[in-house]
């Protein structure tokens, strides 16, 4: 690997292959790096290709060198200003009209009560021959 290459160090490069997981670019002659699909740009990728192209010259960031494995770690990601945070205007929320509350306001007999409330009600409503299945 190239010695002067170093993490940290802004390079131009040139985009020699791209797979889905990432484009491959050129540093000089000899050197070659990775820049995987989520270092392309800010934001999320679907589609490397959408961004990059094979020929393409871009600014990259080093951000890993593995001597071991020969392999350079890039990101195009890291030379570009991230975008300013989108503020969502929050829409108000539509709110249906309460059934419930409005069952409690037309009718006090219906609506959300206490078992304990609702207990006498109920036994009077049993004994009623009117109600009683026969």
């Amino acid at each position: 690997m190239s010695e002067k290459i170093e993490v940290g160090s802004v390079i131009t490069g040139k985009v020699t292959g791209i797979q889905p997981y990432g484009a491959f670019v050129a540093l000089d002659e000899n050197t070659q790096g990775l820049v995987h699909i989520s270092e392309v740009t800010h934001g999320f990728v679907k589609d490397i290709n959408e961004h990059l192209s094979v020929g393409d010259e871009v600014q990259v960031k080093v951000l890993s060198i593995d001597e071991n494995a020969g392999k350079i770690g890039l990101s195009i990601r890291a030379t570009q200003e991230a975008p300013a945070p989108t503020v969502k205007e929050k829409k108000p929320r539509k709110r249906p009209n309460n059934p419930v509350a409005q069952k409690v306001e037309d009718n006090g007999s219906q609506g959300f009560n206490t078992l304990k409330d609702k207990l006498q009600e109920w036994i009077a409503q049993s004994e009623r021959e009117d109600l009683i299945k026969k």
